[in-house]
């Protein structure tokens, strides 16, 4: 164990792991959460226009599209939070399309870093 050297930090490594961490973790569940949130709005608007008979069902349905609503409301938050702190530290993702219309992989470009 070499306690007294000078540690390096690698800003590839880092790099690759901010990568891999906002593409394959980050943007899916904030996509699948959103997209829940969406289903659970859409299917208490079908409660409620199906039940018109029924006042109780009624207000379960309105009950599920509020609760769909504040659930989009809060991914769309967590999404905007997500993106202010990566670019408050310098973090930006770019999603390049290639010719055939579909999504590459997301890049993030690090600032080149200068020890002191």
């Amino acid at each position: 164990m070499d306690f007294f050297s000078t540690k390096v930090a690698y800003a590839n490594r880092f790099d690759d792991f901010l990568k891999n961490v906002n593409s394959e973790i980050v943007n899916p569940l904030i996509t699948l959460l959103f997209a829940l949130a969406v289903v659970y709005f859409l299917y208490g608007v079908f409660e409620f226009i199906s039940n018109q008979e029924n006042e109780e069902n009624k207000t379960t349905g309105k009950s599920h599209m509020l609760w769909g609503v504040i659930g989009i409301t809060i991914m769309m938050g967590v999404w905007a939070i997500l993106n202010l702190v990566l670019s408050t530290i310098g973090v930006d993702s770019d999603i390049k399309i290639n010719q055939s219309g579909n999504q590459g992989s997301v890049q993030i470009n690090l600032p080149k870093y200068t020890p002191p």
